[in-house]
């Protein structure tokens, strides 16, 4: 009888690594089609649930973040419009309208709430205690920063944050780009054209030691993936890989992550639309881990899905915008904490 037990070091680490290649072998020349299966999903998140649907004469949510009281904020972009929604009391009322046509909002430690301004071209903070709004990038180098996408920060106080346009005027605008705005005010381009292709979804993970980018682009032969950076004690770039391809699909639109270092992206379509995205990349939650392996996957009702944040008094909610639909999934991991709670 032959032994196929692998009995030595050097044996199992060169099978290790065969396996690891096999997988981003999978992953760069398949897409994300051929990952789905056996998947543990109820190891990660419960059931979709509806926690309210918006009706309006044009609906394209985004953005969801919470505050310390559990409140949850969400954008519907084309109305210009931030919503707030109670979860305890069920209620859904207008936070503000003339937002900028806010895309992607998050609420620092101290309880302002960042915004990612689409139509002004603007990252703003609102004092949550005042209103007042102050703007903190809206060009760089004299130059207009292009429609502002989705951010993050760090506990320096460094906001990171994606831009992104498709007919922007050069001699005016900047290129897309991801930026890090400093405690002190002042913007540096950490990326921009053509070593990327369309910045989306940005995550700083809970150790502080990477950066998540995500690749959004609908052309053919463009990226569509999520892009994993080292980030050192300085908020810099380096060492930069493609943490899991989603092409010919749909790619992530914004993510959040857990206390583990897992993301959780929101990505997928349920019918092709009018560029090269196929139907690949299933439309919802996807559950991806620090070293690129899909492990879960929720399915949301209709398109577009297009964010997510963690919430609820465990940070155990995740929060999801899709279309017309604010989304709730519970998680078995709670959520790297975006504020601070009321308490």
């Amino acid at each position: 009888m032959i032994d196929l037990r692998i009995n030595t070091p050097s044996l199992r680490l060169i099978f290790s690594l065969a396996a690891l290649l096999l997988g981003y072998a999978l992953a760069e020349g398949q897409g994300i089609s051929a990952l789905y299966e056996d998947l543990q999903s109820d190891q990660y998140l419960g059931p979709v649930r509806i926690e309210t649907r918006i009706v309006e004469n044009q609906v394209f949510t985004e953005g969801p973040a919470v505050d310390g009281a559990g409140n949850v904020y969400f954008t519907n972009i084309p109305v210009a419009k931030i919503l707030k929604w109670d979860p305890k009391r069920k209620t859904l009322t207008e936070f503000r309208t003339h937002s900028g046509n806010a895309n992607g909002l998050r609420f620092t430690m101290d309880g302002d709430l960042l915004a990612c301004e689409v139509g002004t071209g603007r990252v703003t903070r609102t004092d949550m205690a005042s209103g007042a709004i102050s703007v903190l990038a809206d060009q760089y180098k004299g130059k207009a920063i292009q429609s502002p996408n989705d951010l993050d920060y760090d506990s320096e106080g460094r906001i990171y944050f994606s831009s992104r346009a498709n007919n922007p005027n050069l001699a005016k605008d900047n290129l897309k780009s991801v930026y890090r705005i400093d405690a002190d005010g002042s913007i540096h381009q950490l990326l921009s054209e053509p070593e990327i292709h369309m910045p989306n979804g940005v995550v700083v993970s809970p150790d502080e030691k990477t950066l998540y980018v995500i690749e959004a682009h609908p052309a053919d032969d463009r990226n569509r993936s999520i892009l994993a950076f080292d980030l050192d004690s300085s908020g810099s770039l380096s060492n930069r890989r493609t943490l899991i391809n989603l092409y010919p699909g749909r790619s992530g639109d914004g993510m959040c992550i857990d206390r583990e270092g897992n993301l959780y992206v929101a990505a997928g379509l349920h019918n092709i639309r009018n560029d090269s995205e196929t139907l690949d990349t299933r439309p919802g939650i996807h559950v991806i881990s620090p070293e690129g392996e899909l492990l879960a996957f929720a399915a949301t009702p209709e398109d577009t899905i297009t964010n997510v944040t963690f919430g609820g008094e465990d940070l155990k909610t995740l929060y999801v915008t899709c279309n017309s639909y604010l989304l709730s999934i519970p998680t078995r991991i709670p959520g790297k904490r975006t504020y601070r709670p009321d308490r």
